[in-house]
């Protein structure tokens, strides 16, 4: 699934974040954006195993995993470069929609779904949804398979300390309503995606993480 050299040239981007190292290693960059192509590729292959609207969506590999640079409005610390990716399986945009991703970082490696990055009027769209059915979306989050394999429950990039505008402190979403982006996840090890058949365990993980997916549709 990832190559070892993947892991690799992540390692060294992450202690040589600047463009002229960049710049002196695109066949490594190269070679594992290949990499982030055919893990798509074979997310979307496996895709009617979890999710028959992903599997019948038309995929564009190279649009289905995020990019190195980072412009300045989303840059996270100092580098040029992000030395994490995430590798989506979507039935829309990955950008815009809830879906399902695995995230690639030497040492914090996890697979789920959800959105992360949501555009604002995606952001609106989230909130306006749990706000309409609450009660839809916790008995999603408290389902024992869910809660089995997601143990953390439901995760964000980013909370906000009080609500947005627009919504009350006291609303019984107020807990997600602060959420920037949100979804779920599973630790994995780095050795674990070195294996071929760690698909089946991907499978089973996009499996379990279905039913948020469908809650946002």
């Amino acid at each position: 699934m990832v190559e070892p050299e993947t892991f690799t040239f992540l390692a060294d981007l992450t202690t040589n974040n600047r463009k002229v190292w960049m710049d002196a290693h695109r066949e490594g960059r190269d070679d594992a954006l290949r990499n982030f192509t055919g893990i798509a590729t074979t997310l979307h292959d496996y895709a009617d195993r979890f999710d028959h609207n992903v599997a019948d969506a038309r995929i564009k590999p190279k649009q289905s995993y995020s990019k190195f640079f980072q412009e300045a409005r989303d840059r996270v610390g100092p580098g040029l470069y992000r030395t994490d990716v995430d590798v989506f399986a979507n039935a829309g945009n990955p950008s815009e929609d809830v879906g399902y991703y695995l995230h690639i970082e030497p040492g914090n490696c996890h697979a789920g779904a959800g959105l992360f990055h949501p555009s604002k009027a995606t952001l609106a769209s989230l909130r306006a949804r749990l706000v309409d059915d609450l009660q839809g979306f916790k008995e999603l989050v408290n389902d024992p398979e869910f809660k089995e394999v997601f143990s953390d429950g439901i995760v964000t990039r980013k909370a906000l300390n009080t609500v947005p505008d627009g919504f009350d402190n006291n609303d019984p979403a107020a807990k997600y309503l602060k959420m920037v982006g949100l979804g779920c996840r599973k630790d994995l090890p780095d050795a674990l995606l070195l294996e071929d058949d760690v698909i089946e365990q991907l499978v089973d993980i996009f499996r379990s993480a279905s039913p948020l997916v469908r809650y946002f549709e």
